[in-house]
């Protein structure tokens, strides 16, 4: 595990989802289960806001208040919030904020470090014959892909804290910097379509959006 850097503090956490989602690119998402380790680098993720926001943002789970499915946004930051989608797959955000704002950051891709073998093998993927950059991009590009390839699901993994050392779900730092970084809208989504809150790394394989530069971090 300290290969993978040190474990992020809930402080990173308790700030506003548009400040934390860039700060988490390069960040190392790590899971451990009893197949190993499996790990990859945060390249692209999406700032949700909570309810006090003005206007609020109907793109948001959170937006209406909390619900049964939502509750865990709604506590204490650095917590995984899991949810599922077409009734099979499952996508993951991190909560942010202090608990009853219910801010949160959708990972939505990932560049595989660790456990690749078994990524694939939960991805249904034969790795014959691709690149690993191909082989990347079909892991782990995009938020539900990413989640099936770590074996992420809303029954084990929603509420694990991301910040406790004994989570088998943290996130880490191991001291990568991003440099080139792309603002855009977010994408997927139907609604607050134009807000420019969503952040990836500029021109990365794994980025599972469109990669055209509109506006760059420094």
């Amino acid at each position: 595990m300290d290969a993978c850097g040190r474990l992020l503090p809930r402080t990173f956490f308790e700030a506003s989802p548009e400040l934390v989602a860039p700060r988490l690119l390069g960040k190392v998402l790590v899971h451990r289960t009893g197949a190993g380790l499996l790990a990859g680098r945060i390249v692209e993720a999406e700032a949700y806001l909570g309810p006090h926001n003005h206007p609020p943002d109907p793109a948001a789970h959170a937006h209406r208040g909390p619900t049964p499915r939502n509750l865990v946004l709604f506590g204490r930051a650095g917590h995984a919030y899991v949810y599922a989608i077409y009734g099979r797959y499952f996508c993951m955000n991190i909560s942010c904020e202090t608990a009853g704002r219910a801010g949160c950051v959708l990972l939505r891709a990932l560049e595989p470090l660790s456990g690749m073998e078994q990524m694939a093998l939960h991805r249904g993927l034969i790795a014959n014959g691709l690149s690993r950059e191909k082989l990347a991009r079909q892991l782990t590009s995009g938020p539900s892909r990413l989640c099936q390839a770590l074996g992420l699901t809303r029954l084990t993994h929603n509420g694990l804290d991301v910040t406790d050392a004994a989570s088998v779900l943290q996130v880490r730092d191991d001291g990568y910097s991003a440099s080139d970084v792309l603002v855009t809208p977010r994408i997927g989504i139907h609604e607050a379509v134009d807000w420019p809150l969503r952040f990836a790394f500029s021109g990365h394989p794994c980025v599972s959006g469109p990669k055209n530069r509109q506006k760059s971090l420094k």
